[in-house]
């Protein structure tokens, strides 16, 4: 294999800037389709006719973004290469009637999403956004990137337990944050946001709002050769993607028309009209092809050569519990991309994808490592075999190996993030 490509800092400096700006699945695709604009892309709307012809083109649907380039001389039956990902990550959302107060503390009601670390979110200081529908049909997305709200942890004195028997947290009682002093007011937490944002009182009629660390992602290490931050899963994937699908359209070898497929919910399975399982893919893949003058048959031959590389984050071996990983596949940080195997499919890889993927890694010049979780500790899973299953498209799963997923704050190595760009680039290119 040749030499890895020399690390990017700049790459991971920029990560580290998406990340910050992205404290929601909404802000996400909002920063990843202002970046594919400036390589040339347009937005389509669902509810327009589409044209045909070749160029950048994306759809954006909630905290859902599908962008794909058609190059030149690519015909109805055109294959695609895919890059997957999803936009949301575990957190703390806010309930339909937020405002509550308790022994002269004003607190926010908040819902456990997906499944996050919940001693990560103790004593942290955050900060609230996400999307507001207003009176007139049009949306806003907000972020007070200040410290806003904090859950504070009880005092050891009041809980000796802690120390031996671990902490125990109770989702509905003990994850409440404070914002305040005093009793609660209906709209009191809407009216906030309307002042904020220089809004009507009353003009706020939906929201869909979520805390956020408010601490920037950092450097880490004597060498500075960790980064630590929010959101990594999978904000780093479709940062990737991002990037690896706007310097593809600059190829002029494209065989294949390159996609970025960045979903919502897949932490919490997936199942909406913006997550992997709904028909946002599918309809999106079809009417690309029937813009460009193909019909049915065109689409099954397009699909049967079609291949996704599902993206997201994996488990670097953790140096304090080596025990709870396959005693024979221990990913490392810094090591490349990571392929993640599972033979009971709740990873989509098989033989047929893995030399897909190790053909991409070998044209970039990126070492890989394999992933296999510990016969007794059943893995998660991904985008990656609803993809295979709803579209009947061969899908790989990758990702970056990373430490203390779905906390609050996850750390990888600062080279891995431009490596798996740098495969994701070879893969859309091939």
């Amino acid at each position: 294999m040749s030499t890895p490509p020399r690390f990017d800092r700049g790459h991971t400096d920029d990560l580290m800037s998406f990340l910050a700006t992205s404290p929601t699945p909404y802000h996400a695709v909002a920063n990843a389709a202002e970046r594919l604009e400036k390589a040339g892309f347009r937005q389509v709307a669902e509810t327009d006719a589409w044209e045909g012809g070749t160029g950048g083109r994306y759809v954006l649907r909630g905290g859902a973004l599908i962008a794909w380039f058609v190059p030149e001389g690519a015909e109805p039956h055109t294959p695609f290469r895919i890059v997957g990902a999803h936009t949301d990550s575990p957190n703390l959302r806010i309930k339909p009637l937020p405002d509550t107060s308790a022994h002269g503390w004003r607190q926010v009601a908040v819902e456990v999403y997906g499944g996050p670390l919940l001693n990560s979110w103790l004593d942290r200081d955050l900060g609230l956004a996400g999307r507001l529908s207003l009176r007139d049909g049009a949306s806003r997305l907000v972020n007070v990137d200040r410290a806003l709200l904090r859950v504070p942890q009880l005092a050891i004195h009041l809980d000796r337990a802690v120390g031996t028997d671990g902490l125990q947290l109770d989702k509905q009682r003990h994850v409440q944050p404070v914002w305040g002093l005093g009793e609660a007011h209906k709209g009191d937490l809407i009216r906030f946001l309307e002042q904020e944002y220089g809004l009507a009182e009353g003009e706020v009629t939906g929201w869909d709002l979520m805390t956020h660390s408010i601490e920037p992602p950092a450097y880490l290490g004597r060498d500075r050769e960790l980064v630590a931050g929010p959101r990594m899963d999978n904000l780093l994937s479709v940062h990737a993607g991002t990037a690896a699908l706007a310097a593809a359209s600059s190829s002029g070898s494209l065989r294949h028309i390159p996609v970025l497929a960045a979903f919502d919910h897949e932490e919490s399975g997936s199942q909406s009209d913006t997550g992997a399982d709904g028909p946002l893919l599918g309809s999106v893949l079809e009417r690309s092809i029937f813009a460009r003058g193909g019909g049915l048959e065109d689409r099954a031959r397009a699909f049967a050569g079609t291949v996704c590389l599902s993206s997201d984050t994996g488990h670097a071996v953790h140096p304090n519990y080596a025990e709870r990983h396959d005693p024979t596949h221990h990913p490392r940080a810094g090591g490349g991309p990571i392929l993640k195997v599972n033979v009971n499919n709740r990873y989509a890889t098989d033989g047929s994808g893995r030399a897909v993927f190790a053909a991409a890694c070998e044209k970039a010049g990126v070492p890989f490592q394999s992933f296999v979780s510990n016969n007794s500790m059943p893995c998660g899973t991904t985008i990656g075999p609803i993809t295979a299953a709803r579209h009947g498209i061969r899908t790989v799963d990758i990702g970056v190996a990373i430490l203390s997923m779905h906390s609050a704050r996850e750390l990888c190595a600062a080279e891995d993030p431009s490596l798996l760009t740098s495969a994701l680039v070879a893969f859309l290119d091939g």
